[in-house]
């Protein structure tokens, strides 16, 4: 594997970082809240990357990621995902993810059937709990069978799904999710 640098980048949700090695990203990392927190959690991941300036296309993603968490119309399509070590079933789950449009969710049991593992809901929730692409590959819009909000382990955990999903405009999590937001969170 080439050698890993990472950076933080600004978004409206804090501070959020990305890793990379000449083939793409390696991991994305939401905000933990705040910079040094954020910084922890990446080198934690990737303890051979070194923090550096990034190249010009992980800049223009972090550019489209900031935009997406503004809830602007953003294009991660071309992304470039450094999937080594990554199962097949896995990259195919994370592929089929990214597509999911902006806005929109599916459950974990549409992705199963949608990459030929029909009844692979909970195999498709385990792809989604270690997923190192959130966003480009929007584990937010994977949702439960019945409309619940339910396995997101970033930063924030479930709440954080239901912020993702309102800023993209999702109107049943707004209600939801600015219910239980506490402003001192922001």
């Amino acid at each position: 594997m080439s050698p890993l640098g990472f950076a933080l980048f600004e978004t409206a949700l804090g501070p959020c970082a990305g890793a990379w090695s000449a083939r793409g990203f390696v991991g994305l990392q939401l905000s933990e809240g705040n910079g040094e927190a954020t910084r922890s959690r990446i080198s934690a991941r990737f303890p051979l990357a070194e923090e550096t300036a990034p190249p010009a296309w992980a800049r223009a993603a972090f550019d489209q990621i900031a935009a997406m968490l503004r809830g602007e119309t953003a294009d991660l399509s071309e992304a470039p995902l450094d999937m080594e070590g990554i199962g097949a079933f896995e990259a195919k789950v994370f592929e089929t993810v990214r597509a999911i449009p902006l806005g929109e969710t599916r459950s974990y049991g549409e992705i199963a059937s949608a990459v030929g593992a029909p009844g692979g809901a909970q195999a498709v929730g385990r792809a989604m709990a270690r997923n190192p692409f959130a966003p480009i590959v929007p584990c937010h819009r994977v949702i439960g069978a019945d409309g619940r909000m339910i396995g997101f382990s970033a930063h924030g955990g479930v709440d954080t799904k239901r912020r993702l999903l309102a800023i993209e405009g999702r109107s049943e999590a707004q209600g939801s999710f600015f219910d239980a937001w506490d402003e001192t969170d922001a």
